[in-house]
């Protein structure tokens, strides 16, 4: 199991190593990598190539990257707007407005984390240890 997370810019790293913390705390093999939709489209491809289960891409301003990635792959994207200007919303807007037939996942803006959760979540379908790791986290987690 491998998640690949990307950002469009270095400015994003900080929501990235959010994502790889959780993947790591919960064991699951993760890469970050940056490499923007517009100014770098080549190595975006490069990346959707790559051997990975789920994708979580990091984007903000016009926030084409999670699209251009889900256009690419069958793979899952999850997609994470960033608080770059207007709160955020022009990239969730971006994100969650994507075409029938291109599905894009969008959690909350700047959530790495959750984007990692969610991740987990769908590769524990098939994992019944991580299942045991998640539920412990959210046991973790209670009030």
């Amino acid at each position: 199991m491998k998640v690949l997370i990307i950002t469009g810019s270095r400015s994003d790293l900080e929501i990235a190593e959010k994502a790889s913390g959780v993947l790591d705390e919960l064991g699951i093999e993760n890469e970050v990598h940056v490499a923007s939709a517009h100014r770098n489209p080549e190595r975006v491809d490069e990346l959707v190539k790559e051997e990975a289960d789920i994708f979580i891409a990091i984007a903000g301003l016009a926030a084409h990257l999670p699209g251009v990635l889900a256009s690419k792959t069958l793979r899952p994207v999850i997609g994470v707007p960033v608080d770059a200007k207007l709160g955020g919303l022009d990239s969730l807007l971006s994100i969650v407005q994507m075409p029938s037939g291109v599905p894009v996942a969008c959690v909350g803006i700047d959530n790495g984390k959750n984007a990692a959760l969610l991740a987990a979540e769908i590769l524990a379908l098939r994992d019944e240890r991580l299942t045991e790791k998640l539920e412990k986290y959210r046991e973790g987690i209670k009030s």
